[in-house]
């Protein structure tokens, strides 16, 4: 025990070596950084370093986002139902609240009328001749079934009062002329609300006619614009046996973080008008083209190209043997930038046999490129790259017979001829 003591200058060094060891750590698995920034066109070269304590807390800073997401997520998900099923019966209480008050109106009014009626029964029985008989039996029964009447509404409110599922049901001879009445004057509601229904609903149908119209058209002229953009590199994405359709479909169904979630089909019920469904179609169209177009590596990946050798059979530089050359070449010094023509992933950067230091980012929709005989390499394996982000630095490394770019796009790892793809922004298309 006392060796241990030993080991330290001061009670603090000996109070501070745990979090010093925790520190070695987290130095360990979170080392410095440094980074290279190159500023085109002007060349300046600027570095900058990541310190173990800044990715250390940057790192914290996104763990505790995420659990905080995740533990909001649950919180929404579980309490949700749970409001909405409140909500519910608030709103079944208030039904029934409102259906008791409207009842409790209407008996009341009815045990006015009735009370009213025996008074008058009562006088009129005071005040009828002794040798009338018939008469007096007459107003007697009348004052019977008043009474009868009466009970009925003493039972039925007694039942409103006590009763929680209570809900009046006009089935006697009794209640059929307060049935009636309520009837009538309902109906005339209906009717005046039923003028205001029509025309409310011609003027929902107008609005809708106008604004279905609206969009048809904007997402006609926006797929219009997108097919002549796309239109350079529609000979090449039908050899590769991509319809317009299902380039679309496929833009709709990848997420990435550049174009965000996939977007779900829209299928609507076939009872609605067809022109609903074509509208949805067409939406989908538009969007699916222009997630495409953002996703899709159209572009040169070297300011100002120009090409020195093209796809396809060529006399090999070095034994003149004809072969096939899977991509494009592009003229460069040593140190020219390298941009990635659209955002995707980095999935290789390292010394590939051939191609010396060579990049490959996939894209998405089966798309990738590749970036050959680069004297440095400015991103790393797992990297989300930008469109027009540096990938490299333009060299002469592997079987290379002078500083060059040797650049390939493949689909489905398959390379083909991207001659079409590079003009597509030289045709003055704009994004």
């Amino acid at each position: 025990m006392l060796s241990i003591f030993k080991r330290f200058s001061s009670l603090a060094s000996l109070l501070l070596a745990p979090f010093r060891a925790i520190w070695r750590g987290v130095v360990h698995i979170f080392p410095e950084r440094e980074f290279t920034i190159i500023t085109v066109p002007n060349g300046d070269v600027t570095s900058y370093r990541q310190t173990s304590f800044w990715r250390f807390t940057k790192w914290v800073g996104k763990f505790g986002l995420i659990v905080w997401s995740a533990w909001a997520t649950y919180v929404f998900m579980y309490h949700r139902p749970m409001l909405q099923d409140r909500t519910r019966q608030l709103e079944e209480v208030r039904d029934q609240h409102a259906r008791q008050m409207s009842d409790l109106n209407t008996y009341y009014k009815k045990f006015t009328d009735l009370s009213r009626q025996i008074n008058v029964l009562d006088d009129q029985i005071l005040n009828v001749k002794k040798d009338d008989h018939a008469a007096a039996e007459n107003l007697v029964k009348q004052r019977l079934s008043i009474w009868s009447q009466l009970d009925l509404l003493q039972a039925q409110l007694h039942q409103m009062f006590l009763d929680g599922g209570y809900a009046p049901e006009f089935t006697k001879l009794s209640e059929l002329s307060m049935e009636y009445d309520l009837a009538r004057a309902e109906n005339q509601q209906l009717k005046a609300q039923n003028v205001d229904i029509s025309e409310n609903a011609q003027r929902i149908y107008d609005a809708d006619t106008q604004i279905t119209d609206h969009v048809t058209k904007l997402a006609a002229d926006q797929t219009d614009f997108l097919r002549k953009q796309l239109k350079t590199i529609s000979g090449t994405l039908a050899t590769l046996g991509l319809s317009e359709k299902d380039l679309a479909r496929r833009g709709n169904e990848i997420s990435t973080p550049v174009v965000g979630a996939a977007l779900p089909m829209i299928s609507l019920d076939g009872n609605l008008d067809p022109k609903y469904q074509e509208l949805a179609d067409a939406v989908e169209l538009w969007q699916g083209l222009a997630r495409a177009r953002i996703i899709m590596p159209l572009g040169a990946p070297v300011a100002n190209p120009h090409i020195t050798s093209t796809y396809g059979s060529r006399a090999d530089p070095f034994d003149g043997e004809q072969k096939m050359h899977r991509g494009i070449d592009f003229a460069g010094a040593i140190g020219t930038p390298l941009y990635a023509p659209a955002p995707g992933r980095v999935i290789f950067a390292g010394e590939k046999n051939g191609y010396g230091r060579t990049v490959e980012i996939d894209h998405g929709l089966g798309f990738t490129t590749l970036y050959a005989h680069l004297s440095r390499i400015t991103v790393r394996r797992g990297d989300n790259v930008r469109a027009n982000e540096v990938v490299g630095l333009g060299g002469s490394t592997g079987r290379s017979t002078g500083p060059h770019l040797h650049y390939e796009i493949r689909y489905n790892d398959a390379p083909f001829n991207p001659y079409s793809f590079i003009q597509l922004k030289n045709d003055g298309m704009t994004e």
